[in-house]
């Protein structure tokens, strides 16, 4: 049998090589962000909202990570699933393994859930996607997990046709795109931006030609190093491994 070169198995070797889920800070704009990266295909991307051995709410990051790394699992990213209703429910759709605790919401008015269109992120075996409402109503998708939020940031590489470039509505936000390659990528910024510059960052800088706003100014985020958090929680994101 022929032997390949030293170089051809290094080659191989790193082709061979699935790059881990990670964060890292991105400045664009003037503007830091916090962004997580994850492959549906290969890392733990999961949702929670009810603790299984209370019945209510987690309420906190910590509660999450805490949970999981009994499990065995290291959470490497957290963050609000999206806007919620009072006593800690998720304002629109809320799929856990498959299950759906909350369904979808069709309210056309109230706050920016209803910043039409607003739309899904959901999680499939190994594929993600960010969904307008009406369309993931449509296509009868049957995911692992989900979350509805609004307004959709970015729709088929197209911003939403209600931002502006220089409206002065300045805030902290977080939201979830998926990108070329079909990763997951999760962004918080540092500090105050109005929507047209948050979905420029999700189209131009990460690349991403569809992207969901998830939440505002109580925005937050976990690693194993920072934890953000201010106030309880309703739905809660992560990626472990």
């Amino acid at each position: 049998m022929r032997r390949l070169p030293l170089v051809s198995l290094l080659l191989l070797t790193a082709c061979s090589h699935t790059e881990a889920a990670s964060v890292s800070r991105v400045v664009s704009g003037g503007m830091l962000y916090i962004v997580a990266t994850a492959d549906p295909r290969t890392d733990q991307i999961r949702l929670h909202w009810l603790n299984p051995t209370t019945g209510a709410p987690y309420r906190t990051l910590a509660q999450v990570q805490g949970r999981l790394a009994k499990q065995g699992q290291q959470v490497i990213f957290a963050t609000n699933s999206g806007i919620y209703a009072e006593g800690l429910k998720p304002l629109g759709l809320h799929i856990e393994q498959g299950e759906t605790l909350v369904r979808v919401n069709n309210a056309r008015s109230g706050g920016n859930f209803a910043l039409l269109p607003n739309g899904v992120f959901w999680i499939d075996g190994g594929k993600a996607g960010v969904t307008e409402t009406q369309a993931y109503k449509a296509a009868g998708l049957t995911p692992t997990y989900a979350t509805q939020s609004g307004p959709l940031l970015v729709q088929g590489g197209k911003l939403h046709p209600q931002f502006n470039k220089g409206s002065s509505s300045f805030k902290l936000r977080s939201g979830v795109g998926v990108c070329k390659g079909g990763k997951v990528k999760f962004a918080v910024s540092a500090g105050p931006v109005n929507f047209y510059s948050f979905a420029v960052f999700f189209r131009d800088t990460l690349g991403c030609p569809d992207a969901l706003y998830l939440d505002g100014s109580i925005s937050a985020y976990a690693t194993p190093e920072t934890n953000t958090q201010l106030v309880n929680f309703a739905g809660i994101w992560t990626i472990s491994k």
